[in-house]
């Protein structure tokens, strides 16, 4: 995993969107403009929000050879904690650096998730600087530990309209995750919602009335 020391680390940047582009966006956050590294899936959300504010979750890593004494700061982002936390665990891979690992993430987080825990070598091969080899390392160092973010990644990627509380963000992401298209999760959701007459405690609570009022 990277090993920079936490503790003294930028790990979060709220900003307006400059530039996104390649392999790296750009941030302005106050009087400075942050240069951050990023996936493919993640350029690909952030080049549509060119002048509005974002959220990266980050990690700052030395990149360089310390032997010569030099040694460049880096950030490397992401949209969401959680696709950060899938970042470093990936890094783990022997022969997964951090730029390879950037390189290879050109799917969102839950599909290599999902390749790991269903154990598609083959797929894993086919992203860029990923070979059968290294797909195989993938497989047998992080198979058990991929459950987590299959299920879980990506529940608040993106804007929901009029769906904006927390409860429903996470609510509308599980629902997607589970196969209903943008269209129908909203629906689901409104559907109990409607009027605010109904509170729920947790997003387990929501989610059983939406399964309720579809068996009705």
């Amino acid at each position: 995993m990277l090993t920079a020391d936490r503790s003294t680390m930028i790990t979060k940047i709220t900003g307006r969107v400059v530039h996104a582009a390649g392999d790296a966006a750009t941030l302005a956050a106050g009087p400075f403009e942050y240069e951050v590294l990023i996936p493919e899936f993640a350029r690909r959300r952030l080049s549509g929000a060119i002048g509005e504010e974002a959220s990266l979750h980050t990690i700052e890593y030395l990149e360089g050879d310390p032997t010569r004494g030099k040694l460049t700061p880096r950030l490397v982002g992401f949209t969401a904690a959680v696709e950060r936390e899938f970042f470093d665990m990936f890094c783990s891979v022997d022969g997964v650096g951090v730029r390879k690992a950037l390189r290879a993430m050109v799917r969102p987080v839950e599909e290599l998730a999902v390749m790991i825990e269903e154990q598609d070598a083959k797929g894993l091969a086919t992203l860029p600087g990923i070979g059968p080899a290294t797909a195989e390392r993938i497989i047998a160092k992080l198979r058990r530990k991929a459950a987590k973010f299959a299920l879980l990644v990506g529940r608040k990627e993106k804007p929901l309209g009029d769906v904006t509380n927390d409860l429903l963000s996470e609510a509308f992401e599980i629902l997607r995750t589970l196969g209903h298209s943008d269209a129908d999760a909203r629906r689901l959701i409104d559907g109990v919602v409607t009027g605010g007459k109904k509170k729920f405690k947790d997003v387990e609570a929501l989610l059983h009335a939406v399964y309720e009022q579809r068996n009705d």
